[in-house]
């Protein structure tokens, strides 16, 4: 058997190399031992090895014998709680107990501002009085969950691989200092200095204040995480942090501005109405004396992030990853719900495509789950993929990952394809075009022609698009006829409105994507199968063991397939806003959130226009009246394969 020098200097020992392989999860064998280049003297201590078989890592190494630290890294130059010190964050490593003894090993970490748990705080009201003032403040739960220490399967998974685990407290969270600031680059820099550290550039000191360095590691780190958990990776690379050689954001953000706005307007995360950046800063402020000490920065945030005109402005500016996705040098394996109305599909969508703009390494995984962890969805073939991603981007070994096709999409509920690259090969743009009387369709329709609708706030998107192809006062609803055949949208559509309003104060108009047709479809929920799956090593209190589950359906008459926002006052620019006058016609163009999806045969795809989306929106007063002029509006979708005729 030969030895073979892996990234940051360890030596493996060959067995068996060849081709990378689907790989069940293998039971523990002897650790392997190496010596360092053969060249130390006879009485040295050898040094433990990591084990390469089928060309990827094995578990040799013990979870139960894991080395536990927790390590405080200086923020080198962030002082976001201006006490006139460097804030820390904590650090809680395991490592394989060979790390004690020679082994240098790469790093898989998770930075959260979560850790600790999370206050309760009310969130902001959405419903708008007669002169744009906010009534009384509703309260919203908080859904949001603290997890504990290595209480997932990092640890049993990858630790007897050769890995160690490093769980980042964000600032203001738990045991840190500092403040939270909702993405901007203070809390980047946490992180990033925990990178530093591992690479030798941060100082780190134990709970006594004494120095620590990573002797163990090899400075390689692939970061992960889902929600805020997986935007800290987006915004870490963004910074082209050394050492740092691949991320995993699952359910992640790339622009803060669009998950609290969209299109100047603003528009709740799903199931977070009236959530903003200063409620999730209070929310994750668990340090101590956080109140105290962090009031100022988070009163600062709540008159900067502006919910009146909901315009862009350089505080949004500054939690934008995409201006800086030139940055990046970590290879990118992106996950998304597409049924994800919290961190919405535009995230991953545009980080996706700026990604592609800059050749950046990335395979992608898109699920029909809405804001979920894939290890709770496919679990054997995502720690199969990930365990490959890993051993290629940390250890530098030719695990074939790389070499399968980039694009993972569930079309429906179980049923996985895999293609070239997303949205899908030969996609094209096909445009159609509302007529009067509620057709939909690819041919020009009649320009003359004018309808009303007006805007109410009671009634939610999917009551209001349940009452089509019948007429309503309150929308209007454009449907095609039944589809002669499946309609594949892939990608980002667009609609381009001509309309007036007039009577009301309303400012948004709100564009649904509808498939009329009854079918089963994902209901939002995972159902256990009964069966149970063991992944890795277990230790008191954990297992290694997970029950698996496959996502809940339900039969239903129509699904509102996607949706898209616009403060009419925002027409030329999300940061500008510009007042309309009432009565005059306007043309108005907008995105839709991205969708991977298949309108089935048979099927009616219908565009509904509505103004209020009580569910999202800001809810001003009802009576604005919206007139369109359907021969001069459209939709823009993008369809892979035949083009809908």
């Amino acid at each position: 058997m030969a030895e073979i020098p892996l990234v940051g200097g360890n030596f493996v020992t060959e067995s068996r190399m060849r081709p990378w392989k689907a790989l069940a999860v293998p039971a523990a064998v002897a650790t392997l031992v190496a010596a360092t280049a053969g060249t130390a003297p006879a009485t040295a201590q050898p040094v433990p090895a990591v084990s390469i078989e089928d060309n990827a890592t094995q578990p040799v190494f013990s979870r139960a014998d894991a080395v536990k630290q927790t390590v405080y890294v200086e923020v080198e130059g962030t002082d976001s709680d201006h006490d006139g010190r460097p804030d820390r964050v904590a650090v809680d490593i395991l490592r394989p107990k060979e790390t004690e003894q020679g082994l240098k090993v790469p790093v898989i970490m998770e930075a959260s501002p979560y850790y600790a748990g999370g206050n309760d705080v009310p969130n902001h009201p959405v419903d708008v009085d007669e002169n744009g003032d906010p009534l009384p403040a509703l309260l919203a739960e908080q859904n949001k969950l603290a997890a504990e220490p290595f209480d997932g399967y990092y640890d049993n998974y990858f630790l007897p691989r050769g890995y160690a685990v490093a769980l980042v407290e964000n600032l203001g969270s738990g045991r840190a200092t500092g403040c939270p600031t909702s993405g901007d680059a203070n809390e980047t820099a946490g992180p990033k200095a925990a990178i530093d550290w591992l690479n030798g550039r941060a100082k780190g000191f134990d709970a006594d204040g004494r120095p620590v360095e990573a002797t163990w590691s090899t400075g390689n780190v692939g970061m992960i995480g889902v929600s805020y958990n997986g935007t800290l990776p987006n915004a870490v690379a963004a910074t082209g942090v050394e050492g740092l050689k691949t991320i995993v954001p699952i359910a992640a953000i790339s622009s803060w501005y669009d998950y609290y706005r969209a299109n100047g307007g603003v528009v709740a995360p799903g199931g977070y109405q009236g959530e903003d950046l200063d409620v999730l800063a209070k929310y994750v402020l668990t340090r101590e004396n956080g109140q105290e000490v962090c009031g100022g920065v988070i009163d600062a945030i709540t008159a900067g992030q502006d919910r009146v005109t909901g315009d862009h402005s350089p505080l949004w500016a500054a939690r934008d990853y995409l201006k800086d996705v030139r940055n990046v040098k970590a290879s990118v394996f992106l996950v998304h719900g597409l049924n994800d109305w919290n961190v919405k599909t535009k995230q991953f969508a545009q980080w996706w495509y700026a990604l592609s703009r800059q050749n950046v390494p990335r395979k992608i995984w898109l699920h029909q789950g809405t804001h979920m962890n894939p290890f709770n969805l496919r679990t054997a073939e995502w720690l199969r993929q990930l365990h490959g991603w890993f051993d290629h981007w940390l250890y530098g070994i030719d695990s074939g990952v790389t070499r399968e096709p980039q694009a993972d999409v569930e079309i429906a509920p179980g049923r996985w394809e895999r293609h070239a690259s997303w949205p899908l090969p030969g996609t094209r743009q096909v445009r159609l075009r509302p007529g009067p009387g509620g057709t939909l369709g690819t041919h020009p329709r009649p320009a003359a022609s004018k309808e009303s609708f007006t805007d109410q706030k009671t009634r939610t998107a999917e009551q209001l698009a349940g009452t089509a192809p019948a007429a309503d006062p309150n929308r209007l609803a454009y449907l095609t006829e039944e589809l002669p055949a499946d309609l594949r949208i892939s990608g980002t559509p667009t609609v381009n409105v001509r309309a007036s309003l007039r009577d009301g104060a309303s400012p948004y108009l709100t564009a649904l994507l509808v498939d009329y047709g009854t079918d089963v479809r994902p209901n939002g929920t995972l159902v256990p199968t009964g069966e149970t799956y063991c992944y890795g090593q277990g230790v008191p209190g954990d297992t290694g063991c997970t029950a698996l589950r496959r996502l809940g359906t339900s039969e239903t008459p129509f699904t509102i397939v996607t949706r898209g926002w616009l403060d009419v006052r925002n027409r030329h620019a999300a940061d500008r806003t510009e007042p309309l006058r009432p009565g005059k016609e306007y043309s108005f163009t907008w995105d839709l959130q991205p969708k991977e999806y298949v309108v089935k045969r048979g099927h009616r795809l219908g565009l509904v226009i509505i103004s209020t989306d009580r569910d999202f929106t800001l809810r001003y007063p009802p009576g604005t009246t919206v007139t369109v002029a359907p021969g001069r509006s459209s939709l823009t979708l993008p369809v892979a394969g035949d083009p809908l005729t």
